[in-house]
């Protein structure tokens, strides 16, 4: 018997499992280790709430977690209820799935003004994650600044520009829902350091922009280079570029403008003990293809600020770091002999959720190849009774479903759930 410890229970954590299961059949127990009483990670707390049909995906992870092979251990911390070497100790192999859920620091003068946040932050705010719920983000506008050019900068600027009835058929908490359907912003800048032959946007998600009911998307025609030079572009991309063709085609007549600022970098922040402006250089690309600044100078009135720049995976202590990629530092998945990374802990922040499933298999690969049989180890039992050594509340699969269950029987007539926001909510609807 091989006994596998995953830490972290989104798309990575799960697919691990089900690879796990899929390579070692009834030869393996796999203990799913998550923070939260609640499973599912970026799915729950990252995927926007507006787009539900991704999250179904927890569907697929509902179906590995209710077999006999494999297990959600939640509400315990790695680091503080339990150690690494102490996984280490009591599992054959030890996978750390955790993502890269902290924001990479926007590092500009002023970035720690109040008003300003990350994107990790604020996605988690309209999210429900018990860390953000109380971040009650400045909405009095007139002016909002999102940094960045990719899915999840579209993402804010899509959440801030929608009507209360946009969000029908959504599960955006009712703390945001409130505070966004009283929002004063009028005007949502993207800034991008590059042009739109450069973005990281899909098209499903900035097609979705223009068809707002009281936003607009801006594009200034003079931002392209020749139409011609779409053609070398690849077929994602070039679709992409369309949309952003035909925004800056259109009349513009709604009363919000969602403007893309392109050839701009942000200098720094301004205000008077809050954010108030963003200071803003005009770029252009050198032979390279790199933004590099013009020397030309304005300013963006902001009463917030969210920096959509990247993420970056915690470190945790004895787990060897990659500083400079903000992920474990690893040989193709493999950390330490045992100790193993999946995910963006492995590659970093980028491809999509289906992207961790070839990754979770190919880390089953590898530990079938380092550890051809089961060593003996205690496993699942020998964690429980430590755990219990320790007063820690194991948060189980089944509690989860008591919980879900609970969020759905609270849902607004027009949303799936009501997400409970801190841990002794969720713990207090598992006793229900």
């Amino acid at each position: 018997m091989r006994h596998i410890a995953v830490i972290g229970s989104g798309p990575a954590g799960y697919y691990t499992a089900e690879a796990c299961q899929k390579q070692f059949g009834e030869d393996v127990r796999v203990d799913i280790i998550d923070r939260l009483p609640v499973p599912f990670g970026l799915i729950r707390s990252g995927v926007a709430p507006d787009h539900q049909s991704i999250k179904g995906v927890s569907r697929r992870y509902e179906a590995v977690a209710l077999t006999d092979t494999v297990r959600f251990v939640g509400n315990v911390t790695v680091g503080s209820d339990v150690t690494i070497p102490e996984l280490m100790d009591l599992y054959d192999a030890v996978v750390l799935a955790t993502g890269a859920p902290s924001d990479r620091p926007l590092e500009v003068p002023g970035a720690d003004l109040p008003g300003v946040t990350g994107s990790a932050a604020f996605v988690g705010w309209y999210n429900g994650h018990p860390d953000f719920a109380d971040l009650a983000p400045p909405l009095e506008g007139p002016g909002a600044v999102v940094i960045g050019n990719g899915n999840v900068a579209l993402d804010v600027a899509r959440i801030l520009a929608k009507t209360r009835a946009e969000f029908a058929g959504s599960d955006i908490v009712s703390h945001a829902l409130d505070a966004l359907t009283g929002s004063g912003i009028e005007t949502i800048t993207l800034l991008g350091r590059r042009g739109p032959h450069q973005i990281a946007m899909t098209p499903k998600e900035l097609g979705e922009l223009g068809e707002l009911q009281r936003a607009a998307p801006v594009v200034d025609a003079a931002d392209f280079p020749p139409d011609l030079d779409d053609a070398l572009l690849e077929p994602g991309l070039r679709k992409s570029v369309t949309h952003l063709r035909n925004f800056a085609a259109a009349s513009v007549d709604k009363p919000v403008h969602i403007v893309f600022d392109f050839f701009a970098m942000p200098l720094r922040i301004e205000g008077e003990g809050r954010v108030e402006r963003v200071i803003v250089e005009r770029t252009r690309l050198d032979e390279r293809g790199a933004a590099v600044g013009t020397g030309e100078t304005y300013a963006i009135p902001a009463g917030l600020v969210v920096s959509c720049i990247g993420y970056r995976t915690p470190r945790i202590e004895g787990v060897p770091y990659d500083d400079r990629a903000g992920r474990f530092a690893n040989d193709e998945g493999r950390v330490l002999p045992g100790l193993y990374a999946v995910g963006w802990a492995r590659r970093g922040p980028t491809g999509t959720i289906g992207t961790n499933r070839p990754d979770g298999f190919a880390i089953a690969e590898k530990i079938a190849e380092d550890i051809p049989h089961g060593t003996g180890k205690g496993g699942r039992p020998a964690l429980d009774a430590l755990l219990a050594s320790r007063n820690v509340d194991v948060v189980t699969f089944r509690d989860w479903q008591k919980i879900d269950a609970a969020e759905i029987a609270a849902a607004r007539a027009d949303s799936p759930r009501e997400k409970f926001t801190s841990v002794t909510e969720m713990l207090d609807a598992r006793g229900a």
